[in-house]
């Protein structure tokens, strides 16, 4: 019985634990602003990227670890040039949204997420934190679906992979 229960256990945990591979509908059709006030829809930011390793970063300029995780971040993109780095911003405003891009001095793609939280995209990837960090490959899945940390031994395992 008790083996039953630990391997009942175990497979919650797995379960609970499985990334996803691709993105909903939902999260494909979630709207967001490009730098250039444009509007696109998610689809058509990865379309964009399609035959590209794409690490994402969730963030914003309010978020006291995403302003520390950006350093290591651009360690990341010293180190993987041919890596494509698409910031996705959870501002209250696209004003902040620029300034702190501006600030930081981000080099990347970038993104406003006027949906928010609750909008379609951050609803479907389960966002309950951010920073947070995902990988899709070149042929457009999810290798990495959640890291909150830019230094995350993961992420490093995957564009090494690559």
């Amino acid at each position: 019985m008790k083996l039953i229960v630990s391997i009942c256990i175990f497979l919650l945990t797995f379960a609970s634990e499985a990334q996803q591979l691709t993105f909903s509908e939902e999260a494909l059709n979630d709207v967001f602003l490009s730098e250039a006030n444009e509007e696109t829809t998610f689809s058509e930011v990865l379309q964009k990227y399609r035959g590209k390793t794409v690490v994402i970063d969730i963030w914003a300029t309010w978020c006291k670890n995403c302003i520390t995780g950006m350093p290591k971040v651009k360690k990341l993109q010293k180190k993987y040039k041919d890596v494509t780095f698409l910031f996705l911003s959870l501002d209250k405003d696209t004003e902040s949204w620029k300034k702190g891009i501006s600030k930081y001095e981000m080099e990347g793609e970038h993104y406003y997420i006027p949906s928010g939280w609750k909008g379609g995209f951050c609803s479907t990837i389960n966002l309950d934190w951010i920073p947070r960090y995902m990988i899709v490959n070149p042929k457009g899945v999810i290798s990495l679906y959640k890291a909150i940390k830019a230094d995350d031994k993961k992420i490093a395992k995957i564009l090494n992979s690559k």
